[in-house]
């Protein structure tokens, strides 16, 4: 495929990606007064896998090569199963400001996880946006951060979705070079709800007397923030490096600001909306550089047949 295709493509992806994870924030605040964390990860997860499953029956995609199994069952583990289950319980516990603000740690866990263990490079233009953007994140949380709204517990609940989120990621990069990025998000998904398969009473229960418009909700979470954008997110991790595409991840709370804004009426000061120009300025500048350093997998990805593409 031409370089410059690829390279469109992939951005494409990731941009849809942060724009529907930013929406999941909304979301899971409006679906979380009725459901209990483990609940709603494991609801989220199994219309996630029945959304996904479905898209790899009609396109007769098989099981993933062994060799990428160990990257699929880590990232499920990590990031769909304890990640999901650890930001909602933490986002019960903080206000928006303060989790955004520590679960934005994972971008910078991603670059150093990604550097050791992958081998990423981290040229200076990275380096300078995630700076710029953390400075960003850190502006947003402390803008929106309300007094007396934080809690212990639930600072190191987000901690925990930050670590889990940069292993998964992290853990996913290699997989994705022998499987597709279809097979990897079913896959994983699949391994998450298996993790939260003792969430299924309290989710049985909680469907029954929850609100329509929270079934709704976490319906949304699961086909459009899961499914769809885990999707388009391993897409465009397959074509470029892991720090990259973690740095790319700084633009949400930007786009939360916005949403919470259009959707919710909350109306963002001069310093939260000084936060969200810094967050999108420093993703500009780590995807910024020769075009070379941005496509990593312009080629084909070895081990993926014309079966998994």
């Amino acid at each position: 495929m031409n370089p410059r295709r690829t390279e469109l493509l992939a951005t494409g992806a990731a941009t849809v990606t942060v724009v529907l994870w930013a929406s999941a924030f909304v979301s899971i605040r409006s679906a979380g007064e009725e459901y209990s964390p483990g609940a709603l990860a494991l609801g989220r997860l199994l219309v996630g896998a029945l959304v996904l499953g479905a898209i790899c029956l009609v396109r007769r995609e098989g099981l993933p090569p062994r060799a990428a199994w160990p990257g699929i069952a880590i990232s499920g583990l990590l990031w769909f199963g304890f990640y999901s289950v650890v930001l909602n319980w933490g986002e019960q516990q903080v206000d928006a400001g303060t989790a955004a603000l520590v679960v934005n740690i994972g971008p910078i866990l991603i670059a150093l996880l990604g550097a050791r263990l992958l081998g990423d490079p981290m040229p200076p233009r990275l380096l300078a946006g995630m700076a710029v953007s953390f400075a960003g994140a850190v502006t947003v949380g402390l803008s929106m951060s309300g007094g007396g709204g934080s809690s212990v517990l639930g600072v190191v609940l987000c901690l925990l979705a930050a670590v889990g989120y940069a292993g998964g990621v992290v853990a996913q990069k290699p997989a994705l070079g022998r499987a597709s990025a279809l097979q990897v998000t079913t896959y994983g998904c699949l391994v998450g709800a298996v993790l939260c398969l003792p969430f299924a009473g309290q989710l049985i229960g909680e469907v029954a007397e929850a609100p329509l418009s929270a079934t709704l909700n976490m319906v949304y979470l699961g086909v459009f923030s899961l499914a769809l954008a885990f999707t388009t997110w391993a897409y465009a991790l397959a074509r470029t490096t892991a720090s990259r595409m973690g740095a790319t991840t700084y633009a949400v709370p930007a786009l939360v600001v916005l949403m919470s804004w259009l959707a919710l009426g909350e109306v963002p000061g001069l310093l939260t909306l000084a936060g969200g120009a810094l967050c999108l300025a420093g993703v500009a500048v780590s995807r910024s550089g020769k075009r070379a350093a941005r496509i990593v997998a312009a080629a084909p990805q070895p081990e993926q047949t014309r079966e998994s593409a």
